[in-house]
């Protein structure tokens, strides 16, 4: 009786806030590709115009690091993705395309798609902006992606997060889905990963099951990054990773930028795959240079004709 009651105390909360995280995404309005817009803010002043897409369970409050030193050089455009942050969660697959169609609207609003803008992610943030950068090549000059995860499948994927804390692996295991019904209870300051900032961990109890679970398994695991790399292999781009990325393999991010013809690769040799929650500084620092290298290269290009 003491063993039913124990499992009836600890499954009815469960199976409650299941049920209310489910609950939330049904009262969820339509997606509208013409009227959902995302969350997000422009920062800063400066000439050169540069978008940001954050990751996983992300937000745009991600890049506010020493913001001052890139903002007078930038003109920064912060988006929640589709189904994260402050950004509307409506009821939908989550898909690369569905992601890519959100973000139209609000770079055509704003006018970051003039050609002039280098458009910069994280994780699956690098992801969507190579898929950007691929669709739109005539809007953006220029690609940065930063600790962009590269998996030949599934099964790499799980076999890379089986080295994994607990939490990682159940997170991203079949189980995920689930798992993700229930997360405010394992997404306590006791789970909180080392290598995030306490706002940045707050952001990320802000998504809901279908924008993680589908965002994971449709626009991280099974996007074809060398397919896309192939048709946008002469625009220059830049990656950006952290030797001890454990997340994103820093072997696999080298394979895909030799693709490239104008690859530019920095590497963090103490950083993981949220370096830059540490190394802001060295992040803004590698994407100036490269918009100095990439006006130098115009300017040269321009005088040869």
């Amino acid at each position: 009786m003491t063993l039913l009651l124990i499992s009836i105390l600890f499954i009815f909360p469960v199976v409650a806030i299941a049920s209310y995280q489910h609950y939330k995404i049904v009262k969820q309005p339509a997606y509208d590709i013409n009227q959902t817009l995302l969350n997000y803010e422009i920062v800063g002043s400066g000439k050169n115009k540069l978008v940001l897409l954050h990751g996983l369970t992300g937000s745009l409050n991600y890049w506010k690091r020493n913001l001052e030193s890139i903002s007078n050089t930038h003109t920064l455009l912060l988006i929640d993705l589709l189904g994260f942050g402050d950004s509307p969660k409506p009821q939908n697959d989550y898909s690369l395309s569905i992601q890519l169609q959100a973000l139209e609207l609000v770079l055509n609003k704003e006018g970051f798609n003039d050609g002039k803008t280098i458009v910069a992610g994280h994780s699956m943030g690098a992801i969507i902006s190579m898929a950007l950068l691929q669709k739109h090549p005539h809007w953006f000059k220029a690609g940065v992606f930063i600790g962009i995860p590269v998996y030949k499948d599934a099964d790499e994927f799980k076999k890379v997060m089986s080295s994994h804390s607990f939490v990682d692996r159940i997170s991203t295991s079949k189980f995920s889905k689930y798992i993700c019904m229930i997360h405010p209870i394992f997404m306590s300051r006791a789970f909180k990963p080392d290598n995030l900032t306490d706002d940045v961990y707050e952001d990320a109890k802000k998504h809901h099951w279908q924008s993680y679970y589908y965002s994971l398994t449709e626009v991280i695991l099974k996007t074809n990054l060398y397919a896309i790399a192939k048709k946008i292999k002469d625009k220059d781009v830049h990656f950006i990773h952290g030797e001890k990325d454990t997340t994103a393999p820093l072997e696999n991010a080298l394979k895909l930028s030799r693709e490239f013809t104008n690859a530019q690769i920095i590497t963090s040799a103490e950083g993981d795959h949220q370096f830059f929650l540490k190394e802001a500084e060295f992040v803004w620092n590698t994407i100036q240079d490269f918009s100095v290298s990439d006006k130098k290269l115009q300017k040269t290009t321009s005088n040869e004709h």
